[in-house]
C-alpha cells in the first residue's frame, strides 16, 4: 500500500452512494482512477466516460481506449447533465478557504495579479448545479487560505449546491463544521492531526476523535494494479 493508493481510495469514497450519475475526475490520474475504482467495486451504477465524449462500458486502464462503448456523450448532452445536477465532479484548486470557495483563476490582486492561472472555467456552474469534491495533492497554507484571491468555485457561504469532500495528500475533509466550514474527517496513515492543522491557513474544525483514513481492501488493490499498471498515480505525490 502506498500513500497514492490511500488517496485514490479516499477520492473514490466521495462517489459512494451516487448511483446512476456521471462521475467526472478532472485534473490528474488520481481523480480518474477514483471514479473508475468506485464503479468497479462498491458503486457499479456510476456512469464513466473516456474524458471526451464516449461513455465507457468497460473500465479501461489509464491511457487505454475502452473496448466497450455504452454511448456517445456530445457536449450539449454533457452540459444538460451539469445543469440538471446529474454529474459529480472532482476538481482541483490553487486556493481553497474554510467554506470551500476555490480559486483557479489568478493569484494576487485582481487588477494586477502575480500569476494568471486557468480562469474560472466551468467552476461556477459545477459548484452551483452539481455535487462537487476536490483533490488537492499538496496540502499547504498557500493552498488552504483564509480568503481566496478570486472566487472561481462557490463555497457553502455562496450557494454551492453540494460540496462533498476535499481529499489531500494529508487528510480527508468535509464541510460539516459550524456554518458549513471545513472539518477534518480523517488523517492519512502516518500523518498526525497536528500536521494537518499546521498545513491549513485557517482555523480548521477538528472533532475530538479523528480516525485514520482507511487503506484499500485486497480487492481494491487488485483493481488499482489493473487500472494503473504503470503507477501514474504515484507521480502526483512525488
Amino acid at each position: 500500500m502506498s500513500a497514492a493508493d490511500v488517496c485514490v481510495v479516499a477520492c473514490a469514497e466521495a462517489f459512494r452512494g451516487d448511483g446512476e450519475i456521471l462521475a467526472a475526475g478532472i485534473g490528474g490520474a488520481i481523480t480518474v482512477l477514483a471514479a473508475r475504482l468506485a464503479r468497479a467495486t462498491f458503486e457499479p451504477g456510476l456512469v464513466t466516460h473516456d474524458g471526451v465524449c464516449l461513455l465507457t462500458g468497460d473500465i479501461p486502464p489509464l491511457g487505454a481506449a475502452p473496448e466497450v462503448v455504452e454511448g456517445w456523450l456530445p457536449f450539449r448532452d454533457h452540459l444538460w447533465l451539469v445543469l440538471n445536477g446529474r454529474r459529480h465532479v472532482m476538481l482541483g484548486a490553487s486556493q481553497i478557504d474554510r467554506h470551500g470557495n476555490t480559486n483557479i483563476s489568478a493569484i494576487g490582486d485582481w487588477s494586477r495579479p502575480k500569476a494568471q492561472l486557468l480562469g474560472v472555467r466551468g467552476a461556477p456552474g459545477n459548484t452551483r448545479c452539481d455535487p462537487t469534491s476536490y483533490w488537492i495533492p499538496r496540502h499547504t497554507p498557500r493552498v488552504f487560505v483564509e480568503k481566496v484571491d478570486v472566487v472561481s468555485g462557490l463555497g457553502t457561504d455562496r450557494g454551492a449546491f453540494d460540496l462533498r469532500r476535499v481529499v489531500t495528500n494529508l487528510a480527508v475533509l468535509d464541510f460539516g463544521g459550524p456554518g458549513g466550514t471545513m472539518r477534518l474527517v480523517s488523517a492519512h496513515p502516518g500523518v498526525s492531526v497536528e500536521e494537518v492543522v499546521a498545513a491549513t491557513g485557517f482555523e480548521l474544525d477538528v472533532p475530538e476523535s479523528v480516525p485514520v483514513t482507511r487503506a484499500p481492501t485486497e480487492q481494491e488493490a487488485g483493481v488499482l494494479a489493473v487500472l494503473d499498471p504503470d503507477g501514474l498515480r504515484e507521480r502526483e505525490l512525488a
